[in-house]
């Protein structure tokens, strides 16, 4: 063969492994991007073109002095009905290391598992490691439901 074949063929197999390689690092971002993407821009449920952020739960689930664990704009929160006046949703991820909270019947506050967090029925922090209070949520009554909307 001559040199100027060798070259074609030797050019030929460059090309071809930059494009694959090209190639490949295109799907390679694309799948990096795409989960991150949709973490820093999650997905809005619409309803006649307008974004819903907020849920309804009946007041029947919820009994006074009990909370109830639900999902949230796609993260855990808990809806706590501490008296007949007073309806509170938090958010149920513990400010410390992203653990979910429980809680906790007896004392009628919430508890860390991972850490030993307390936070009351308001989400301050009452002990332990957590550095700030729960995230909260607004909370409006509709005829016999409570409506938890973001703040």
């Amino acid at each position: 063969m001559t040199t100027e074949i060798l070259e074609a063929i030797s050019n030929t197999r460059r090309r071809f492994l930059n494009a694959a390689l090209g190639l490949f690092s295109l799907i390679s971002a694309i799948g990096v991007a795409y989960p991150v993407g949709l973490f820093l821009w999650p997905h809005r449920k619409k309803v006649g073109g307008v974004a819903v952020r907020s849920i309804k739960i009946p007041f029947s689930e919820i009994p006074i002095g009990e909370a109830k664990f639900v999902r949230f704009l796609n993260k855990a929160a808990v809806i706590i009905h501490p008296n007949e006046q007073e309806v509170l949703a938090l958010s149920a991820i513990c400010t410390h290391l992203g653990c979910i909270v429980k809680w906790n019947d007896g004392k009628k506050e919430l508890d860390c598992p991972c850490h030993g967090g307390r936070f009351d029925i308001k989400g301050n922090v009452l002990a332990g490691p957590p550095p700030a209070p729960l995230a909260s949520y607004k909370v409006r009554v509709e005829d016999e439901y409570i409506v938890i909307e973001e703040a």
